[in-house]
């Protein structure tokens, strides 16, 4: 296969002095999206919901790629994903969790099932015991069409029948939060504990460390998470350093996963935040027109040729964390490998 994309002196460099030491030899990404093209032809979908940037970074992610991207990425590494397909054409979303459920068969990754709320409970039950997955993935966007996104609740996409359903068999929930206050959302707040309370069997995953992306996103949510005992949270596609420590700070180690949400952390870029709004700055030209984007702004050399890969700068702003607050060698096997394993051991 032709090399997916160039990985240069900048990323060979950022990465030896970075990150290669400090990473173990054994990692579990817990958060990927695998995807054909094909899926997403004459999509029709309801009202727009998502940000346009990742389309960007990549139109596919077939599992060849995927495992390519480890091969660039982490030299030396041994990487397993958790898998679970993207937010597709209505009309190919059987064919897309089939795609997933026939790439974990065959290569005997892990994956969950991106679900849809309309799904009755036996249903969704027996989709995912057919395909031998270990949960499921939901998204906002499948909320009924009728709500305004900012209004849109976690039990709009996720269901409480659907919860019933992960609660008695233990699966997994991997949760993308909704509305535009993010992780300090009281909203969000007191269903993700309503959550942990109610379904208390419930693997219960929060991608992206609930979204906060900039120190505006936090609010006070880690001294209300603080009364949580269970749920876990994934780092993907985040660079904020200050949420990693405090998320570490709140609930320890042990209950912190690594994950990417590649293929978009393929991207070349460095987040910055400017008054609460998070900015990914790329090289000129590298995307496309992004001019219809407030969330991209490009850069001319020579500050885009310092620009590496978005899988290393979210693994650089969690390394300062766990150096922050002194995490131990063994600690850091546990956020990259060793919690993950726990958690997806008693699904298979």
């Amino acid at each position: 296969m032709k090399q997916l994309f160039e990985v240069k002196t900048v990323d060979r460099e950022f990465y030896e002095k970075r990150l290669g030491h400090w990473l173990p030899d054994k990692i579990i990404d817990i958060h990927t999206h695998v995807w054909l093209k094909r899926f997403n032809e004459k999509k029709k979908r309801t009202p727009q919901r998502t940000v346009s940037w990742p389309a960007k970074v990549a139109d596919e992610n077939p599992v060849e790629h995927l495992e390519e991207t480890y091969r660039l990425m982490f030299p030396g590494k041994m990487v397993v994903p958790l898998m679970f397909t993207n937010l597709v054409a209505e009309k190919s979303f059987d064919k897309a969790n089939d795609y997933i459920a026939q790439v974990s068969r065959e290569k005997k990754y892990p994956a969950l099932i991106f679900s849809h709320p309309q799904w009755s409970a036996k249903e969704f039950e027996n989709k995912i015991e057919a395909d031998g997955l270990l949960g499921a993935k939901s998204y906002l966007s499948l909320a009924p069409a009728y709500l305004p996104t900012a209004e849109i609740r976690i039990f709009d996409f996720f269901p409480h029948h659907q919860l019933d359903v992960l609660n008695r068999h233990g699966w997994v929930m991997m949760l993308h939060i909704p509305r535009n206050d993010r992780l300090r959302d009281p909203v969000n707040l007191a269903q993700m504990l309503e959550i942990e309370k109610r379904y208390p069997d419930i693997k219960l995953i929060i991608a992206h460390v609930g979204r906060a992306y900039c120190p505006e996103d936090i609010g006070d949510a880690f001294k209300v998470l603080a009364k949580t005992r269970k749920m876990c949270f994934d780092i993907s596609a985040n660079t904020n350093a200050e949420a990693f420590r405090q998320l570490l700070e709140t609930v320890g180690p042990k209950r912190v996963l690594f994950g990417s949400d590649l293929p978009i952390l393929r991207m070349r870029t460095r987040r910055i935040c400017e008054n609460g709004k998070y900015i990914n700055l790329v090289p000129k030209g590298l995307y496309g027109d992004v001019s219809g984007d407030s969330h991209t702004r490009e850069v001319d050399a020579p500050q885009a040729a310092r620009l590496t890969f978005f899988m290393y700068e979210e693994l650089d702003a969690f390394r300062r964390a766990a150096h922050a607050v002194k995490l131990s060698a063994g600690d850091v096997e546990d956020v990259f490998y060793n919690n993950a394993q726990r958690l997806l051991k008693k699904q298979r």
